[in-house]
């Protein structure tokens, strides 16, 4: 590697709003997030449907009469 090309890495604390933190290292230095893997509802398994304007009820709804076979 040639020298005083490359940048400095040092030790970053990356920190989210759930309160868990991570050392890890990088050039820019401490970050701070909204979401993290510890509290996305896709990672905990606490996804939750949100129905905006009744949009579930209606696939439902238009989905019922649907014959399985």
């Amino acid at each position: 590697m040639k020298a005083e090309i490359h940048p400095e890495l040092k030790v970053a604390k990356v920190s989210c709003t759930c309160g868990h933190v991570i050392e890890t290292l990088s050039t820019v230095g401490d970050y701070n997030l909204e979401i993290c893997s510890h509290c996305h509802p896709f990672y905990t398994g606490k996804q939750k449907m949100i129905d905006t304007a009744g949009r579930i009820d209606r696939f439902k709804k238009k989905y019922a009469q649907v014959k399985k076979n």
